[in-house]
Parts: structure tokens; sequence; C-alpha cells
């Protein structure tokens, strides 16, 4: 029993790691939002499936930022409220993410098919 589960965990990671960019992606479609926002959003939106910790979304952000698809800019101390780090979508991002979006869509209905078998 133990070693499915094992295996189920596994799978369920790379699972995750595949789609974690096209989320954070779609979560800065609409506004620019800091790392913690952006960590309570996918664990509550996902119903606790997606509860990232710092160290698993922080090197998202900056590879998707390296890549030129989101982009960070500080904000302003305001009273007792420290300076946050903010991550929005480029155009660039926003073009990459309509094409992942296409592509997963594409393989979940290639899934769903062999899965109805």
């Amino acid at each position: 029993m133990n070693n499915v589960k094992n295996m189920n965990e596994k799978y369920i990671r790379q699972m995750k790691k595949g789609v974690l960019d096209m989320l954070v992606l779609k979560l800065l479609d609409n506004e620019q939002k800091y790392g913690y926002q952006l960590i309570s959003e996918l664990k509550e939106k996902s119903g606790e499936l997606f509860v990232l910790k710092e160290g698993t979304l922080y090197p998202i952000l900056y590879r998707l930022e390296d890549d030129g698809l989101v982009e960070s800019c500080w904000s302003s101390p305001k009273g007792k409220q420290m300076a946050r780090k903010y991550y929005q979508i480029t155009d660039q991002g926003k073009q990459a993410l309509n094409e992942i979006i296409k592509l997963w869509l594409q393989m979940s209905s290639g899934i769903q098919r062999i899965m109805e078998e």
C-alpha cells in the first residue's frame, strides 16, 4: 500500500510541475500580484490542490521573468507596510499563455479520449 501512495505522490508532483507556469501566468493575466498573493490564490482557487512554498514559486517567477513572460517592480512602502515585489504579465507572456492554454486543451482532450476507452 505504501508503494502505491509513493507512486501517487510522484505522479501528482510531476503533473503539478507541468502546469504551474500556466497557472501563474493565468493568475497574473488580469492584474499584478506579489508572491504571497499568488501562493494564496493558487491554494484557494484550486481547492488546496496547489499548496506551494515560496521555494517553489519564486524560481518559477524568476524563470518566467528571465524568459520575458513576466516583469517585476517594487511597490513603495506605505506606513508600516514594507515594499513588495509585484509581478505582472508582459505582452509576450499573454501570447505565451494563449499558446499554452491551446496546448493544454489539446492534451486534455487527447487524454480524455484515451481514458474513456
